[in-house]
């Protein structure tokens, strides 16, 4: 086998244009690691943060980046080879994971290319009953879900706040969820629909049907009423938006309730939720391929949808990039990623 690859890669921070396909060095497969031959790709936020580098973090938080580097960290595909120290995985496996979140900011996951090799630890076996495509689009927005409304997962430390992010109970709770067509939204109505709860879906109108049928029991259009303003009493507001403007939500909270920004950057209102009476409680998504493997058997019945806005293939990553610049997307982008004869 070629000891090259077809891949995307930066050569400098930038637009769209930056995304470059072209030939890259196979990765070597180290200890504790999985070489998979990559089908598809899901696009998260962090890889156009990444191409842009950084630019919304404060300078001290940005991660230093060596070029050239490969983008991207969900992926879906097939085991190539395993090392002599992994267990569990086989050549010719279906799987899927989140590749070195967030230890791998840097460009260290270097998901968008036709090979990558994955701690063994992050992966886990596709579900039979989905196609790489949806695989490949579910595990960064929907192990985000998962952390902020079922189970962490990991005990590393929050730098925003003093304690640990803890999921709150569901049932017959009434949970609202803002953003909720989009990777991540999308993900929370249903999780929590499964658990239990009255779920309030805040989205574009032209989204209603497609959330009632994920099992939103109400949809709120923001283009013609702001939530806030008419909402009150809820246990739980997931802000799948977040930034400055999340504290918008605390008068909607009955006091004792949670308000969950999945990006809180930019929201300094810890002392009006204390007002309130209100938790304000965040996290860090975190690869775990245990997760994953505990997450599969509800894609695989379908009890958990994936939802696709559009793919494109791995050499028109720059287009997938103009996609979510547009906004207003429904589900989630993937590359797909050619399966010819190889080298």
């Amino acid at each position: 086998m070629s000891d090259v690859m077809k891949a995307i890669r930066l050569h400098a921070f930038g637009g769209p244009d930056v995304l470059v396909y072209e030939d890259a060095p196979r990765p070597e497969l180290k200890a504790g690691e999985v070489l998979v031959r990559v089908h598809a790709v899901g696009l998260n936020p962090p890889d156009w943060y990444l191409r842009e580098g950084y630019k919304m973090l404060p300078p001290e938080w940005r991660p230093k980046v060596s070029f050239p580097i490969i983008p991207g960290t969900d992926i879906s595909g097939v085991v190539d080879a395993v090392a002599d120290d992994v267990q569990g995985f086989a050549a010719g496996d279906e799987v899927y994971a989140m590749v070195r979140f967030p230890v791998g900011l840097a460009g260290e996951s270097s998901a968008y290319a036709e090979y990558v090799a994955v701690p063994a630890t992050e992966l886990a076996l596709k579900p039979a009953g989905i196609d790489h495509v949806h695989a490949a689009a579910a595990p960064m927005s929907l192990l985000t879900a998962w952390q902020f409304l079922i189970d962490l997962g990991h005990n590393e430390q929050n730098p925003l706040q003093p304690r640990q992010h803890e999921p709150v109970p569901l049932a017959g709770k009434t949970v609202l969820v803002n953003g909720a067509a989009g990777g991540v939204g999308h993900f929370l109505v249903q999780l929590a629909k499964w658990r239990g709860a009255r779920v309030i879906a805040v989205a574009s109108g032209s989204n209603k049907a497609f959330l009632h049928d994920l099992g939103a029991d109400e949809v709120i259009d923001y283009g013609k009423i702001a939530a806030e303003d008419v909402v009150r009493g809820l246990d739980l507001v997931v802000d799948a938006v977040g930034g400055p403007r999340t504290g918008r939500f605390l008068p909607t909270l009955k006091r004792g309730g949670a308000l969950f920004p999945i990006f809180p950057l930019g929201f300094d209102g810890r002392g009006e939720a204390d007002r309130f009476g209100v938790t304000v409680s965040t996290t860090q998504v975190r690869s775990n391929g245990a997760q994953l493997a505990e997450i599969a058997p509800l894609l695989d019945s379908g009890t958990i949808r994936v939802a696709i806005d559009s793919r494109f293939a791995l050499a028109e990553a720059g287009k997938a990039h103009e996609r979510a610049a547009a906004g207003h997307i429904r589900g989630k982008i993937v590359l797909t990623v050619a399966q010819g004869k190889q080298p």
